[in-house]
């Protein structure tokens, strides 16, 4: 029998692109009334003036003119989604010429070697440093070369396999769900949404700091049982196996961290302290910080002592490597693109404001969280989420009183939870694998800490709308 494999991210905004169309030949063409909002610098749709308008259905040639469209538009010239497109490749050229100089294996190989015999201290620590890259760039698959690294460590320390796959997913995960910066996610989702990604950074900061600490506390207090009774791990039934397959298998050589690497990772960490200031200060935006890490990445590369051609190939790849991100991107807003030239966005926007319209603000807020969870599970892409769902629900904010700032942190908190757990995800059926987890055994020790976590981020956001 042929296993049906769920479809790629490209494939699902390819159809719901196509279901766009559809509806355009279905649902009222209408339009609300705009005008400038002086407080937030935009135009915004005026509450109570929706009104049908001429009907514009889209065609065949309209579906295969959405992605070109979502880069541009092609009459006007005027960009839509290339300058972020363009930014994300270049972060991927970035991350590749720091990831080619072994200063991120090294940071995390020398911390374990410091806490040799103290490996309970290893937990928080480790699982900071992964929630700082998941926070900053949207830490995932470079995670996966860590599993091999720290497993047979924490096995050794009498810990299980799991602890290991929690200290890298969990940490990783909270980062992403508590992003604060990430240009993959929060950028994304803030440039959908119209509003500056700095917008909404402390309570951000608060879901990330209280996440972390959450999720500390019960990676080790479950580490602690298991190592007072290894027959209460969940996997205790494989620990012979474990012992063996990952003790006695051959020990990977870690980088050393020299100084040349700790030159590096100070001016990894500067980099993204610089792209703050310049947002947040200097009046950046995508142009800017584009030319701020290739700056950067050339700079790592001389530092690094790396050949030109190892600058420029590992660059390179690194862009390669996200070229399918920066087309996600472009196909989600050749999606929206498709709804506005079909005049049904506003329609969409209407019967959501319909929906939502009669609830408080803090019920608003709450929704729309509950919303994104349910999206992000048929739209697994972060960054083709935030640009499918942001342009529609951003608005509703306005038509509810709430910034636009607390509902991409809705959505980023969202988005976050179901990459613990989704079996669509790469990184997290390619972690388990790793750490021969059964998914099964991973929902038992996950799910608890999911509800944990939902409870956390619906008070914050309840507490953020009350705040104002």
């Amino acid at each position: 029998m042929t296993k049906i494999k769920f479809p790629s991210a490209y494939t699902i905004l390819m159809i719901l692109t196509v279901l766009m169309a559809v509806l355009t030949w279905v649902i009222p063409a209408g339009q609300y009334q705009m005008e400038t909002n002086e407080t937030l610098g935009r135009m915004v749709p005026l509450v109570g003036t929706y009104q049908t308008v001429d009907s514009n259905p889209q065609g065949f040639v309209d579906i295969l003119m959405a992605p070109i469209q979502g880069f541009y538009d092609p009459s006007s010239y005027a960009a839509r989604a290339v300058d972020v497109a363009l930014f994300v490749l270049v972060i991927g050229g970035f991350l590749a010429v720091v990831t080619q100089t072994g200063a991120i294996d090294a940071g995390i190989a020398g911390t374990m070697k410091r806490l040799a015999g103290r490996e309970k201290w290893m937990i928080p620590i480790l699982m900071g440093l992964f929630a700082l890259g998941g926070t900053v760039y949207g830490m995932a698959e470079e995670t996966i070369p860590f599993y091999a690294l720290l497993i047979p460590v924490m096995i050794a320390a009498g810990y299980d396999s799991i602890v290991g796959v929690a200290i890298i997913m969990v940490g990783a995960g909270i980062g992403c769900l508590g992003s604060t910066i990430n240009p993959f996610a929060t950028v994304i989702a803030s440039n959908a949404a119209e509003i500056n990604f700095m917008e909404g950074f402390a309570l951000r900061a608060i879901i990330l700091v209280l996440g972390w600490v959450a999720c500390v506390i019960y990676v080790m207090r479950y580490a602690e049982k298991v190592k007072r009774n290894p027959e209460l791990s969940i996997v205790a039934n494989q620990r012979e196996s474990n012992l063996n397959h990952f003790l006695h298998s051959k020990q990977q050589e870690t980088p050393e961290l020299t100084n040349t690497r700790k030159a590096v990772l100070a001016i990894f960490g500067l980099t993204f302290a610089v792209m703050m200031w310049g947002v947040s200060v200097a009046g950046w935006w995508m142009a800017e910080l584009s030319a701020l890490f290739i700056g950067s990445s050339i700079l790592v590369g001389f530092v690094g002592r790396m050949s030109e051609v190892e600058i420029t190939d590992s660059f390179v790849n690194g862009a390669r490597d996200l070229l399918g991100v920066a087309l996600i991107i472009a196909i989600a807003r050749g999606l929206v693109v498709v709804m506005d030239n079909g005049n049904i966005t506003h329609t969409i926007l209407h019967y959501a404001e319909g929906l939502l319209g009669g609830l408080n603000d803090v019920a608003f807020i709450n929704a729309i969280y509950w919303v994104e969870a349910v999206m992000c599970l048929v739209v697994p892409s972060s960054s083709g989420l935030a640009v499918l769902s942001m342009p529609v629900l951003a608005p509703l904010a306005d038509f509810a009183g709430v910034g636009r700032e607390l509902v991409v942190t809705a959505y980023q908190s969202a988005s976050g939870l179901p990459n613990l757990v989704t079996p669509t995800s790469g990184v997290v059926m390619g972690g388990l694998a790793i750490g021969r987890v059964a998914y099964s055994s991973w929902l038992r020790f996950i799910g608890p800490l999911l509800g944990i976590l939902t409870a956390m981020v619906m008070v914050l956001l309840s507490i953020g709308v009350m705040m104002g």
